[in-house]
């Protein structure tokens, strides 16, 4: 299966994770970093109208980003995260260490979930890979 990534606070570590994989080529379709959200409007069709509801870091513009990956693609499952690594950024609502993550097929989402992570910048982005990247191989086995 084709696979496509979108993200707005992992993209970078995530793909270097799949990518080191001899072969991956195969299975691995494109990645997309998208922090702002003219990024997220332009490369992934996410509606303004989402962004002004509910935020970027939200649940419902991780499932229109995961959306989104797939109509841009030639891929057939999707995983998107979005969230709030630190160190700043944070909110009473969304603290440091929130993020949202979305798995799609061409049909429909599959996976919705918020995480609360804590720790720095750099162990937040990892865990949020690890949860993501073990969701999606108990999806797909």
């Amino acid at each position: 299966s084709t696979q496509s990534r979108s993200s707005a606070a992992s993209d970078v570590y995530k793909r270097q994770t799949l990518t080191k994989i001899a072969g991956s080529s195969k299975w691995f379709d494109r990645g997309y970093i998208t922090y702002s959200n003219n990024s997220k409007i332009d490369s992934l069709r996410v509606r303004r109208e989402t962004l002004e509801n509910f935020g970027a870091v939200s649940q419902e513009i991780a499932n229109e980003m995961s959306a989104g990956a797939l109509e841009n693609s030639e891929a057939n499952l999707s995983i998107s995260i979005t969230g709030i690594a630190g160190p700043e950024g944070g909110t009473l609502d969304k603290p440091i260490g929130t993020v949202f993550f979305s798995i799609a097929t061409i049909d429909n989402i599959i996976l919705e979930h918020k995480a609360d992570f804590k720790g720095s910048r750099d162990e937040i982005r990892k865990e949020s890979v690890l949860f993501a990247l073990n969701k999606l191989l108990n999806l797909t086995l």
